[in-house]
């Protein structure tokens, strides 16, 4: 955990605005829990490179979304798109028949819908969430770092 705690902390010490470098971060936040599932990661570079910003600060903020957050965020993020899109229930009779993968597909199709929308309103949020925040700590870091 310190490890992650440290590398989180390096990216204040990056040589840019606070600005520049909560956007980085925003960004690979919002790449982290789109539902574009297997781009996060080259997506968010591909980003930071087109904007300039920092690409490992962007990547920081992508992996905010690990294996360990994304089951129970994407489980959270189609809930909320069903909710938005107005499905009423969300996990379907299941024929303890037909178990097959093929079948499992066919009767959660259904939820892909649910699951985008879901996924870009809480990337959204976050990205923009973790925007606020990250200046926020930036400010600050270099505030403390120009009175020492």
């Amino acid at each position: 955990m310190a490890y992650f705690r440290d590398k989180f902390r390096s990216i204040f010490q990056v040589q840019d605005t606070p600005h520049r470098i909560a956007l980085a971060f925003a960004i690979g936040v919002f790449w982290g829990f789109s539902p574009l599932l297997g781009l996060h990661t080259i997506g968010a570079f591909i980003t930071a490179w087109l904007l300039g910003l920092n690409k490992i600060v962007t990547i920081v903020g992508v992996w905010t979304g690990n294996p360990w957050t994304l089951v129970p965020v994407y489980t959270f993020c189609v809930w909320l798109g069903a909710r938005i899109v107005g499905i009423k229930q969300i996990i379907p009779e299941i024929n303890w028949n037909d178990l097959s993968v093929t079948h499992m597909i066919s009767e959660l199709g259904y939820l892909l819908k649910p699951f985008f929308i879901g996924s870009l309103t809480v990337s959204i949020v976050f990205g923009l969430a973790s925007y606020f925040i990250i200046h926020f700590l930036a400010t600050r870091y270099r505030k403390t770092q120009d009175a020492a």
